[in-house]
């Protein structure tokens, strides 16, 4: 079990890490940020994915489809975006944003292991 600060942390040992925040998408704030890029502004990235988390849940509402989202990966020509809206009790309306350097990340290496951080982590 961890807490945010553990967790953003963990998030940023992940190979090609450039930046990791947990976010609220009821409202579009990050609770937490942990970044080493001055080219990736966080909170602004926060807001910006909220907007896709919702969109995705209309979409599935809208399809009557009963699933809930693991993940959504967004490909940049040199990022890779991670978002996993986190499930455990008190974690509803949350979610993990990741974002790696497509040259240094192993995307699958870095599902797995924001997947584990997301089983770890209490709110």
């Amino acid at each position: 079990m961890s807490d945010m600060d553990t967790a953003l942390k963990e998030m940023m040992t992940i190979d090609g890490a450039i930046g990791a925040a947990v976010v609220d998408y009821e409202s579009g704030m990050a609770l937490g940020t942990l970044g080493n890029s001055k080219a990736l502004d966080l909170e602004v990235a926060a807001a910006g994915n909220t907007e896709v988390v919702r969109a995705k849940q209309r979409t599935l509402a809208q399809l009557g489809l009963q699933e809930s989202i693991e993940d959504i990966l967004i490909s940049l020509s040199s990022q890779y975006h991670l978002i996993r809206p986190m499930s455990g009790a008190g974690a509803q309306g949350l979610f993990l944003y990741l974002a790696l350097d497509r040259g240094r990340a192993n995307l699958a290496l870095a599902r797995h292991n924001l997947k584990r951080i997301e089983d770890e982590l209490r709110m």
